[in-house]
């Protein structure tokens, strides 16, 4: 109920008056049925953006720190995303996968859509990085199309640390459905969720425009901020 509220009466009118979207491929949705939504990931704000526009309901899988924060603050952000459906994956750990895998299948067996971020967290640069497999286990388990999402100008109105996004336009682009059935029974292949998990990074890459890197953002993450742990500061 509160998610329809909020789509439809709050959240959704305002996101649109303010960024004016320009949306492409929306008729790549399927009006029904079971399908994942893969798409790049610039900002905070694509959480909002993207499901404002959809005329279905959509269902992302969460990192759990949403959910977990302390203070006022931190229960009004985790009664917000349970609020609209959003699920808590915790991403530490040798299960975290295993765990985010079960969670988006249980989605998609229920006919819904499954919004997913193929790279694993926000870009950082706002480059595309290399995205990890478990988008194509679940499209290969579950037996559904990918329709490849690039989210277009959102880093700019939201870099990481801005907190609050800057009033620009952004555009929202929806490719046609990527069908893996020639892949079915092959999801525990390291070669063939390779193979989809690439050919889904591509597609988005294509709708994106962005400069690609072959290499894991959590990774390239992590050798910045070593990076910038030993280089010296510079006197004031």
């Amino acid at each position: 109920m509160f998610y329809y509220v909020l789509k439809y009466v709050v959240l959704g009118p305002l996101l649109r008056l303010v960024f004016r979207p320009r949306i492409e491929g929306l008729e790549h949705i399927p009006d029904d049925g079971a399908a994942i939504v893969a798409g790049n990931h610039l900002s905070f704000s694509d959480h909002f953006l993207m499901p404002a526009i959809l005329r279905r309901r959509i269902t992302f899988l969460a990192k759990a720190e949403y959910f977990t924060g302390p203070g006022i603050k931190g229960k009004l952000t985790a009664a917000f995303f349970h609020s609209i459906g959003q699920i808590p994956v915790d991403r530490s750990g040798k299960e975290a996968g295993q765990a985010a895998i079960r969670e988006g299948l249980g989605v998609l067996g229920k006919g819904e859509l499954l919004g997913i971020y193929p790279e694993g967290t926000r870009s950082h640069d706002g480059r595309l990085y290399k995205g990890k497999v478990g988008v194509a286990v679940m499209a290969i388990k579950a037996g559904v199309p990918v329709i490849p999402c690039a989210m277009v100008g959102t880093f700019e109105i939201q870099p990481p640390g801005q907190k609050v996004p800057s009033i620009k336009r952004v555009t929202i682009r929806f490719g046609e459905p990527l069908d893996f059935s020639r892949y079915a029974g092959l999801e525990d292949q390291k070669a063939a969720i390779r193979a989809v998990t690439d050919e889904i990074m591509y597609a988005i890459l294509g709708l994106s425009g962005q400069e690609y890197v072959d290499e894991y953002a959590v990774k390239a993450k992590a050798a910045q901020a070593e990076q910038s742990k030993k280089s010296p500061r510079r006197p004031r």
